[in-house]
């Protein structure tokens, strides 16, 4: 069986970010609050709909800047909770470099209540691009990210903690409320590389993966499961994610222009990618971090030949988890009718891989 998630990156409406831009830097107009409002309702009711459409759960997406309309996916979760009652719910990931990590335990114990035992932790390393923009670099990210790990996986496991270190000291928190689930709920990180794999695999932490080829994911995986062996953790498909774009049912010339224009995005703006005449910008590690885009990172067809897609990579790579973001739709209609057409005619089969 392959569990189904629906993975929304929640981007910015199109066209609004040009249109909110003022000509006078440092300044922005106002957008229109109604149809901001709108945009918001209808992703609300689009997540609710998974549940009913047979989706495991949702995993949503922290971006800053203009990329993405969740600055702060975490606010979000109750809202889907309050209208579900099976659907896991979660934040693939939590971008830790920016926050506090004992702030981020507290909130974990809030939201595991409010969604009733149901929340899926993610943390991720993030973006350089993004952590360019307020000065912080990259290197410095990694190291707030690997500390802060430190003191989530102790905050989690213990519920009081001490700390000494570069960037975090303190003694004795007391972090509240103590999580619903036992010991505390699934954790997963995103992962490109076999380092972060292994990582994770010390931690006890699920994976999800994507952008590599489905051949790169299976050497990750295949890495997951070595250390996570020798540390005595779980091991296979069921700690193990693949993330992939899908493009439901759409004409084959739309697909092919969607994939070479995201792949132009990727290689403009995100500089760990290994594009032609330039080597991956990276942490401290040289060359353990940068990623080609692989070529199967864009499924399209009808629900029957996504599904034989998905099957084929997740059981190349050994994944048990598959999470779906949908692209090429020009129109939000698009997008809802892809997730329930995703829903009821891709998740059943699947299941029954």
């Amino acid at each position: 069986m392959i569990k189904s998630w629906g993975f929304d990156f929640f981007p910015s409406p199109a066209g609004v970010i040009d249109d909110i831009q003022s000509e006078n830097a440092g300044e922005a107009k106002k957008a229109d609050p109604e149809e901001t409002m709108r945009y918001f309702n209808f992703f609300l009711d689009l997540w609710t709909n998974a549940e009913a459409w047979g989706y495991d759960g949702v995993f949503l997406s922290e971006h800053h800047f203009g990329g993405g309309y969740s600055p702060s996916p975490n606010l979000l979760l109750p809202l889907i909770a309050a209208r579900t009652k099976t659907l896991r719910l979660g934040v693939m990931g939590n971008v830790v470099p920016y926050h506090s990590p004992w702030r981020l335990v507290e909130e974990f114990g809030m939201l595991d209540n409010l969604t009733q035992g149901r929340l899926e932790i993610g943390t991720s390393a993030g973006i350089p691009a993004e952590f360019a923009r307020i000065g912080m670099e990259t290197a410095e990210a990694r190291e707030r990210f690997n500390e802060a790990l430190q003191i989530i996986d102790a905050g989690l496991k213990k519920g009081v903690v001490s700390h000494e270190g570069k960037y975090w000291n303190f003694t004795d928190l007391l972090l509240v409320p103590p999580m619903v689930q036992d010991p505390h709920p699934p954790l997963w990180t995103t992962v490109i590389s076999v380092e972060s794999a292994r990582k994770s695999a010390r931690r006890g932490s699920k994976i999800s993966t994507g952008f590599i080829s489905t051949e790169d994911a299976k050497g990750v995986f295949d890495a997951y499961n070595e250390e996570a062996e020798q540390a005595g953790n779980p091991v296979g498909p069921e700690q193990l994610g693949l993330r992939r774009q899908v493009l439901m049912d759409l004409p084959e010339e739309l697909t092919s222009q969607y994939a070479e224009g995201f792949r132009n995005m990727l290689e403009t703006f995100d500089k760990r990618t290994i594009a032609s005449g330039r080597k991956a910008l990276d942490t401290p590690q040289k060359g353990t971090h940068g990623y080609k885009l692989g070529e199967d990172e864009f499924i399209s067809g009808s629900p029957e030949q996504v599904a034989e897609q998905i099957i084929d990579q997740c059981k190349t790579c050994g994944a048990g988890h598959f999470l779906v973001t949908f692209a090429g739709h020009q129109t939000l209609e698009q997008l809802a009718a892809s997730w329930e057409m995703y829903g009821r005619e891709v998740v059943p089969r699947l299941r029954e891989a």
